[in-house]
């Protein structure tokens, strides 16, 4: 069966698409890899930071302290919230629609607009200072609106009759959502934890202005922390150790592959589990 011109240059444009789009990726790694890779060396994994070393691996154990405290909030928060509007909530509720609006504009703010509201309100108005913990909840506030999303549409990918069925059999609400609704709607729910831990990681504008860019590893939550992307700026701004900024961005790249393959692997083996323990 022949195809229809339109269908042709459709179909021209969405493969076109999809290759140029994997033509850039594999290109921009590649450049990472081939300007960072030869400049990897021991002492860029030195425990302590000086001018000489200017080691990578403080900012690294920072970034993964920040992570983790950016999801410790963000994620209970966001699942919580999008649980009580998907599942409590009536459906066609004018509130639910201004959060929905809300959190939606939110997740389109820039960067820079959190690090100034972080500094504001984390920074100077709580008393918090240039902290790891201004950082980290800046992060938190930043990656809300996308755990929200993410975990309304896993909810709302859940068929009604597994609710129904619950219901049916005698289950209360709240046994129906931790019992039945949730466990599918797991991989959905990780789905956001990894754009999240991404943009955690990658984020640079919001952390100069509430963690501070001291590169030692944190006494308690409130010493200034530099992760290692506002390492890899600072370095590459400098102009001294654009070298080191390359091998950087290695460390960083393999960082993000390898939390987003742990979590997709999480995903994959609770999927195939049934979700049930």
């Amino acid at each position: 069966m022949k195809k229809d011109p339109l269908s042709r240059l459709l179909w021209f444009l969405v493969w076109g698409s999809a290759i140029l789009t994997a033509a850039l990726v594999a290109v921009l790694i590649g450049f990472v890899l081939i300007r960072g890779i030869p400049h990897l060396r021991a002492s860029l994994f030195s425990w302590t930071y000086t001018s000489e070393n200017v080691s990578l691996l403080p900012s690294l154990i920072n970034t993964l302290a920040m992570t983790a405290l950016a999801l410790a909030a963000a994620v209970p928060l966001g699942v919580g919230a999008a649980v009580y509007l998907t599942e409590y909530a009536k459906r066609g509720n004018r509130l639910v629609g201004i959060i929905r609006l809300t959190s939606e504009t939110l997740a389109g703010i820039p960067s820079i607009v959190y690090g100034l509201f972080g500094m504001i309100f984390f920074v100077d108005t709580l008393g918090l200072g240039l902290s790891l913990l201004s950082g980290a909840a800046t992060m938190a506030v930043m990656v809300l609106p996308l755990m929200m999303r993410t975990t309304e549409e896993a909810l709302h990918s859940v068929p009604d009759s597994f609710r129904e069925g619950s219901f049916g059999l005698g289950a209360g609400r709240l046994r129906t959502i931790f019992r039945i609704v949730l466990p599918p709607a797991v991989p959905g729910i990780l789905s956001g934890v990894i754009l999240s831990v991404g943009r955690v990681v990658g984020e640079t504008a919001a952390l100069l202005y509430t963690a501070g860019t001291v590169a030692s590893l944190p006494e308690n939550l409130f010493s200034s922390a530099r992760t290692l992307s506002v390492h890899m700026y600072t370095l590459a701004g400098e102009g001294l150790h654009v070298d080191e900024a390359y091998a950087t961005a290695v460390v960083l790249l393999g960082l993000v592959v390898l939390i987003n393959g742990l979590s997709a692997l999480a995903a994959g083996k609770w999927k195939k589990g049934g979700g049930h323990g």
